[in-house]
């Protein structure tokens, strides 16, 4: 365990590093950091700390630089996360409360996120099989044609436009329509298919056909939207970053779905809404990026994840809080919508 001392001038070090990407010699950290001992003591704590693993020396007359050891420990003895300026909060909370529904809201987010950390953000669409059900829309469209509006409680809107096997009056549709929102309100997506099993049976036999088809059509929407979807942006801020494994894998990273998928899936922790950090190494798939990541949702229920991807020389503190505060007014918006 390093003492107080020492975790200051790895403090200092990765400070220095992160603003200038030149590594940091002793007299430099010396002169610019008030550490209250002598630049003979401070190539000491540097010289214990290179052994220990938490700095190296790139080239023989060069500084020395965080490896992702150093990082973690700088990460984990943060005394505080950045939090983001007034103006930045207001600037946040207008620009997500424009969003007109689930799409735009997931839109604004990445971008939001690419623009206030310069890194590349990700965020992962609430997936349907975690939402409930808030309304069941039929809208005739003719006399054997409706549209059927399924609508989220994550603010998700479906739409299918179905063939109905005969004529049907309005008030029949409004009828069917009272039916499936009394089985359906509130009803689990994935829950969905078990709670609608028997429905045709408890209708009048004249109604039975017209419901089947529209229940076979709700039902393969809910199939072909089970699939989780990410978004990213900020890509060109990837320009001039540093990545140990070549800015090739991670172009080709941001390209997978299934890459990106996962590494936001190995940063969730036990509680979701918790603000997690993978540094280097400790990402599976892509070892020369810095992850950091949380949970988002409406309540208590955690709907999907949102972060975002860069070199390890990360501002951490200011991304950290940037990730956060995100996150919160995400799902202060999902919440009240």
């Amino acid at each position: 365990m390093l003492d107080d001392r020492k975790l200051a001038v790895l403090r200092a070090i990765v400070e220095d590093y992160v603003s200038t990407n030149e590594p940091v010699g002793s007299k430099a950290l010396a002169e610019r950091h008030n550490l209250k001992v002598s630049p003979a003591t401070v190539r000491n704590d540097m010289a214990a700390l290179e052994e220990d693993g938490y700095i190296t020396q790139p080239h023989t007359s060069a500084g020395r630089v965080p490896t992702d050891k150093g990082y973690r420990l700088f990460v984990d003895r943060l005394s505080q996360v950045k939090p983001l300026s007034g103006a930045e909060r207001r600037a946040i909370e207008t620009f997500l409360a424009g969003a007109v529904d689930l799409d735009d809201v997931v839109t604004r987010t990445v971008r939001l996120l690419a623009q206030l950390t310069r890194q590349v953000a990700v965020v992962q669409y609430p997936t349907l099989t975690r939402s409930t059900v808030r309304h069941v829309e039929l809208v005739p469209l003719s006399e054997r044609r409706v549209m059927l509006v399924l609508i989220t409680n994550t603010g998700r809107v479906e739409q299918r436009v179905i063939e109905l096997p005969e004529v049907v009056e309005d008030t029949r549709i409004a009828h069917l329509r009272a039916v499936l929102n009394s089985c359906l309100d509130g009803c689990g997506l994935s829950s969905v298919p078990e709670q609608v099993a028997d429905l045709p049976e408890r209708l009048p036999v004249e109604d039975r056909p017209v419901v089947a088809t529209i229940l076979s059509v709700l039902l393969e929407t809910l199939v072909e939207r089970h699939d989780e979807k990410i978004v990213f942006a900020g890509a060109a801020n990837l320009a001039g970053a540093d990545f140990t494994t070549g800015l090739r894998d991670v172009l080709e990273a941001l390209e997978e779905q299934v890459v990106l998928m996962r590494l936001l899936g190995e940063t969730s922790p036990d509680i979701p809404s918790a603000l997690t950090v993978r540094i280097g190494s400790e990402n599976p798939y892509l070892h020369g990026t810095s992850i950091v990541a949380t949970g988002y949702g409406s309540g208590d229920k955690q709907l999907a994840r949102l972060g975002v991807l860069g070199p390890t020389r990360m501002d951490y503190p200011v991304t950290m809080g940037a990730v956060r505060a995100v996150a919160r007014y995400v799902s202060q918006i999902l919440a009240a919508s």
